[in-house]
């Protein structure tokens, strides 16, 4: 009996990671879906409250700049406490502000702001993932497993197909109801099912440490010196900056560019993201086999060639369909690879607070380039500029990662960086 005993434990560790791993990814999932849910209803609110296309962009965008900037403190706070506590403490902070915005914060922009702003607490679940799940497995299969967590991105796709409908079928408060039940329920079977990985240790307080003991600066401050933090923040800025730009623009674009209608466009942005959620596992799992550095070269390599092609606004019948569909498998795979070169080269006590400060990197690097795009179709009622400057910045990362990425990934490869570690 006891032998029997020995092997259903030792099998239920063996199939611990994947459960950690697939709880994770719901998540993710749940919290991207509740981050996203303004959007699809900004036409809709821009009919009923009177809104002006700038009040309109601001409403859309409080939820992606808040989710952005809050993963920095929520990755330090992963570092301190694990992601056991701050998976279910996220989720559950995120629900008082979806309440909020579905039974009383659609009465007035200031109300939607306000309710925008603290929605944004669902967008810095990221910052929780990463570390949590990296921490469960080995240095060979992280690539993969942080790639696989990276689909929960596609929450945002969720909410995108179901906030219109569910509010035209059961009212205004409907999708946020139905949001905030998930989400409860999400944080209760967090609690219950998550737990911390072997080895885990919670960072103690410096208040707490013993006297004898040596100060030891914060891990945001140690991660802001790290060269591994403003490259990745580079590198993510644009790989995961760009997914974001265009799964929010790709809509206006294609009406405004191509003259398609609402709906063809809709669609069109569908198939974009979700070619780029499958990616970005596939960029994890590239980079264990061959290293996150050769994937990333050919990712920004491939996203200058595309955006070089889209800057003369071919024929979408085939070649512009193809630039754009290639750039969002380039899109997910640069963003899985990016977090397979954080946890293979980062310490492993701060791979929370950098991937809090690299996410926020990518949000921004999304906020940034929809403007720039309006911006030039307004003065020049084109897309080339726009275009043609992902395509420069493009080639620049390609430059910084075979490099200065490059040195970085050499001095931990070698015998005296992994003593340092």
């Amino acid at each position: 009996m006891k032998s029997n005993d020995v092997r259903t434990d030792a099998s239920g560790r063996a199939r611990r990671p994947a459960l950690m791993l697939a709880v994770a990814t719901t998540g993710f999932t749940v919290n991207f879906w509740a981050w996203a849910l303004l959007s699809p209803l900004g036409p809709q609110f821009k009919r009923t409250l009177s809104l002006s296309a700038s009040q309109q962009a601001l409403l859309v965008a409080v939820p992606v700049v808040i989710g952005s900037l809050g993963r920095i403190p929520v990755g330090a706070l992963t570092d301190r406490l694990g992601g056991r506590v701050t998976f279910p403490l996220v989720s559950a902070a995120a629900v008082p502000p979806v309440l909020f915005v579905g039974l009383a914060g659609q009465r007035s922009l200031a109300a939607l702001l306000a309710g925008g702003l603290c929605l944004g607490v669902a967008g810095t679940i990221f910052a929780v993932g990463v570390p949590f799940v990296a921490s469960w497995f080995p240095p060979e299969r992280r690539g993969l497993a942080v790639g696989v967590f990276g689909i929960g991105m596609g929450g945002t796709a969720i909410s995108a197909l179901t906030t219109v409908g569910l509010t035209q079928a059961g009212g205004p408060a409907a999708p946020f109801l139905l949001t905030a039940g998930v989400l409860t329920c999400y944080a209760v079977v967090a609690c219950l099912v998550l737990r911390h990985p072997p080895g885990h240790t919670a960072r103690t307080p410096m208040r707490a440490r013993p006297s004898s003991a040596p100060l030891r600066s914060s891990g945001m401050a140690a991660a802001l010196r790290l060269p591994i933090t403003w490259q990745a923040s580079v590198l993510y800025a644009v790989a995961f900056g760009g997914y974001v730009a265009f799964s929010v623009y790709l809509p206006v674009y294609l009406q405004t560019a191509y003259g398609l209608e609402q709906a063809d466009a809709a669609r069109r942005m569908a198939g974009f993201v979700l070619v780029a959620v499958l990616a970005r596992p596939l960029g994890g799992w590239l980079s264990d086999r061959s290293g996150p550095l050769p994937v990333l070269v050919t990712v920004f390599a491939v996203l200058a060639v595309c955006a070089t092609t889209q800057a003369f606004t071919p024929s979408l019948a085939l070649t512009g369909t193809v630039a754009f569909l290639t750039m969002a498998a380039a899109f997910g795979t640069g963003s899985g690879a990016t977090f397979a070169l954080v946890t293979l080269v980062a310490p492993a006590d701060l791979v929370g607070s950098i991937t809090g400060l690299v996410g926020a990197a990518g949000g921004l690097g999304g906020f940034v380039p929809p403007l720039v795009m309006g911006l030039d179709y307004g003065r020049l009622g084109s897309y080339g500029l726009s275009l043609a400057l992902l395509a420069v910045a493009s080639l620049v990362t390609l430059l910084l990662t075979v490099t200065t990425v490059r040195s970085t990934v050499r001095r931990h490869s070698s015998p005296a960086g992994c003593q340092a570690r």
